[in-house]
């Protein structure tokens, strides 16, 4: 295995929304590589302008540049080509330079760690040198904590009536519908159902509805069908963690370099966070919502989720004050490890690695 591609195998770990992975990699030499990033907004309503694809662009170079040093080399990184919008192409070169100087970053062992935590967690408090480590792994972002039990209580209120938007939208239906493989354990391009974090009788309930829009829609307008869902899993997971947490960007994200350089930071802290003993759960629709709102988009055909969006983004502004909501690039929790069932895992590097630009992914 060339160096290149030892690296790949490392970086293929990194995050993306429902395990998309909207990349594939060029192998140029033994040390060049090419990433040729896509963005799922063509067909997924969480994937406002390319902005989530992205950010995940990101969390998958800083992966590359921190697997690199395992290897004895920094990585040079740099964009080649942008077409951002619908269906966006964004190509990035790396170069791997040997250095002598350069030790195995301590964050590597963590990457195959690393996990998405949908389930309760402890609620015991993060100490100062933690908070110290996670705020020093973001820099120049910062981090506002919600870490009492009452801006706990504050957030997983946020969390519950957002997900009453994505629970009865056709547009995120036909996205969980894509995503979630309900038989499995593990997925190498989706989301097993039992990692979405419901308790097992709700797991059935959840299928079953799911089988198509007509029936979600029934169960959410006669069933209650948004009760059981929020409350397992946001309010109950929102309540029990050590802290939920927002990462402010210096600025207003606004170019696809700002959303890589937002997901960069937010790998290092989830990698961070996990060589610390934590778990973390991104809980980013409530930004793609308030964001939709900000920006007067028509993002879904039920005027009431439109109407909701707004009531999103005016909390946020509360909560955050206004300029740190709209710089605001990630919402997640974090709490003490706990047991995980179900995980996605990721496409065979071979099956990532092209010899020339596909049209999408």
């Amino acid at each position: 295995m060339r160096l290149s591609e030892k690296v790949l195998d490392l970086a293929r770990w990194a995050p993306s929304g429902d395990n998309t992975q909207p990349w594939r990699f060029e192998i140029r030499s033994d040390t060049e590589f090419i990433v040729h990033g896509y963005d799922t907004s063509a067909h997924c309503v969480y994937d406002l302008d390319g902005a989530a694809s992205q950010f995940a662009h990101g969390t998958l170079l800083e992966t590359a540049a921190l697997a690199a040093t395992r290897f004895g080399c920094r990585a040079e990184i740099s964009t080649l080509s942008e077409s951002p919008g619908t269906g966006g192409h964004i190509v990035y070169r790396v170069v791997l330079v040997p250095d002598p100087k350069t030790a195995e970053d301590p964050l590597v062992a963590s990457i195959t760690e690393r996990v998405v935590q949908r389930r309760p967690l402890s609620t015991r408090a993060l100490s100062a040198t933690q908070r110290s480590a996670l705020a020093e792994a973001v820099q120049p972002y910062r981090i506002v904590w919600m870490d009492t039990l009452g801006k706990r209580w504050r957030m997983a209120a946020l969390n519950a009536f957002s997900a009453h938007i994505r629970l009865t939208i056709p547009e995120a239906f036909a996205v969980h519908k894509a995503t979630i493989d309900w038989d499995a354990t593990t997925s190498e391009d989706r989301m097993p159902g039992p990692a979405l974090g419901a308790p097992w009788f709700l797991l059935p309930i959840m299928r079953s509805a799911m089988d198509s829009w007509e029936r979600v829609d029934f169960f959410n307008r006669y069933l209650g069908g948004t009760v059981m869902p929020r409350m397992f899993l946001d309010w109950l997971p929102g309540l029990m963690c050590s802290a939920q947490f927002a990462l402010i960007a210096p600025g207003t994200a606004q170019r696809p370099s700002d959303y890589v350089a937002a997901g960069r930071a937010t790998q290092r802290f989830w990698l961070t966070a996990t060589r610390l003993g934590f778990q973390v759960q991104p809980l980013y629709t409530p930004l793609v919502f308030a964001n939709f709102a900000r920006q007067q988009r028509n993002f879904t055909v039920v005027d009431a989720a439109k109407a909701r969006a707004k009531v999103v983004a005016a909390r946020l502004d509360d909560i955050f004050g206004a300029e740190s909501a709209q710089r605001a690039v990630f919402l997640g929790r974090l709490g003490p490890k706990g047991s995980v069932k179900g995980r996605s895992i990721r496409r065979p590097l071979e099956q990532l690695i092209v010899t020339e630009a596909p049209e999408t992914v």
